[in-house]
């Protein structure tokens, strides 16, 4: 046996998906969930990423968007990457972190700097029902490139009463009710949200690293060197000063990495193993309610009537949505395509 196959074997045997017997090793299946486990995963992902939008407005109080976002993903990034070569995945070669990097670019500055800018004039509430219209955009842009099937008619439904709902968010009644609406901003998420669904979509196009980790790590540090570096260039580095940041930002800022990046997502890559993807996407339809409600309880958002209004009717068309896209891909299944569902997350 050569010596890159024995590492191979270590390395998997280190990572404890398979084990040895009689000399032979086998790859095991995850085990079986225990309900406390399930509960905290699910409370991480409910929980955890429908604060971040509030957690992202206090980080920006006082430290430039960009620079922040670049540190969290920065951080972030290194701690994932470390810990799943610590694992023992194999180390990527320079050509396996070309599509990684790329997407990590795209993703990070276009949709999380474009968030982190906004926040500075939106209400996180606000912010994350804008981000909540993230799978309407990927079911439109899929369409559009050739990779989506025929939409069914509860698919199109959705789509129409999901935009519907961001027209009623910034409808002229909802204008008078709601003075924190900044029209600049809120576009800046939209596109944010729109430059993520356009990643997810080429992410489904290329190869990626087979661990979910370490290619979300790979993704995360080049994400956050290109922040760092449109911190530069846009002059918030040279404009930033320690001393000027408050110890509230800096707490955002550690939560951000610590639980909105790092914990957060290792839960939302363990569901996906233990549990089916359609109970793991309901993460979608919580964390704008919880964003809303603690964006109002700790930091006296406003909660409008159209607010509410605009909240209800884009999750329903958001449901719609999937519920839709999931009866496309049974019925493909059943005529044999074995394409699978990809899902997606913002935080």
């Amino acid at each position: 046996m050569r010596d890159d196959q024995l590492s191979e074997i270590r390395s998997l045997l280190r990572s404890g998906e398979v084990i040895e017997i009689g000399g032979r090793p086998r790859r095991t299946a995850p085990a079986p969930p225990t309900t406390a486990g399930l509960l905290a995963a699910f409370a991480a992902i409910y929980l955890i990423w429908g604060s971040t939008y509030l957690a992202i407005r206090y980080a920006v109080e006082t430290f430039p968007p960009l620079l922040m976002m670049g540190v969290r993903h920065l951080t972030a990034g290194a701690v994932l990457y470390g810990w799943s070569r610590w694992r023992g995945v194999p180390s990527p070669t320079l050509r396996e972190w070309m599509h990684p990097a790329l997407i990590g670019t795209v993703l990070f500055v276009g949709g999380h700097g474009s968030l982190a800018w906004a926040e500075q004039r939106v209400p996180s509430g606000i912010a994350a029902l804008l981000v909540a219209t993230l799978p309407m955009w990927v079911v439109v842009l899929a369409r559009l490139k050739g990779t989506e099937r025929k939409l069914s008619g509860r698919a199109w439904a959705g789509l129409v009463l999901g935009f519907l709902g961001v027209g009623v968010l910034f409808g002229p009644d909802a204008w008078r009710h709601n003075q924190e609406l900044n029209l600049l901003s809120s576009g800046a998420v939209l596109f944010g949200t729109f430059i993520w669904a356009a990643g997810t979509i080429y992410m489904r196009s290329v190869k990626m690293p087979d661990s979910a980790v370490i290619s979300s790590g790979m993704q995360m540090f080049a994400g956050g060197i290109s922040l760092v570096i449109a911190a530069t260039l846009t002059g918030e580095t040279s404009r930033f000063h320690f001393a000027a940041v408050t110890g509230r930002s800096w707490l955002a800022l550690a939560y951000l990495i610590v639980f909105g990046s790092i914990i957060a997502f290792t839960a939302y890559s363990w569901l996906h193993m233990v549990a089916s993807p359609s109970r793991v996407s309901t993460y979608a339809y919580v964390n704008p309610v919880v964003a809303v409600l603690i964006g109002w309880a700790l930091a006296s958002e406003p909660i409008g009537v159209f607010t509410v209004l605009a909240m209800v009717i884009i999750l329903v068309g958001v449901g719609l949505v999937n519920a839709g896209h999931k009866d496309e891909h049974a019925r493909a299944r059943t005529n044999g395509d074995t394409e699978t569902e990809t899902e997606e997350a913002v935080a």
